[in-house]
C-alpha cells in the first residue's frame, strides 16, 4: 500500500512538469490516472488484481484525456517574424 501512496505522489509531482505537447500531456495523465486507478481499484476490492486493473483502465484514462487537453498552439507572421499562440 506505501508503494502505491508513494507512486501516486510522484505522478503529482511529475504533473506539475506538464507543457503544452501533446505527447507530454498523454504521458502526465497516464501517470497521475494510473495511480489514481491503482489507488481505488486496490481499496475498492482489497487485493493486488483489483489494483493492477484499476491501474490500467485509469492510465489508458488518463493518457487519451490528458492529449486530448493539450492547448493548440498557432504559429503566425508578422511583417518576417515569428509568433506562437498558445
Amino acid at each position: 500500500m506505501k508503494k502505491i501512496v508513494l507512486l501516486g505522489a510522484l505522478a503529482f509531482g511529475l504533473a506539475a512538469c506538464n507543457t503544452s505537447n501533446p505527447g507530454d500531456r498523454a504521458v502526465g495523465g497516464a501517470l497521475i490516472g494510473g495511480g489514481a486507478g491503482a489507488l481505488v481499484g486496490g481499496l475498492a476490492t482489497g487485493t493486488a488484481g483489483g489494483a493492477l486493473v484499476g491501474g490500467a483502465i485509469g492510465a489508458a484514462g488518463g493518457a487519451m484525456i490528458g492529449a486530448a487537453t493539450a492547448p493548440q498552439c498557432q504559429t503566425y507572421y508578422y511583417r518576417g517574424r515569428r509568433y506562437r499562440d498558445c
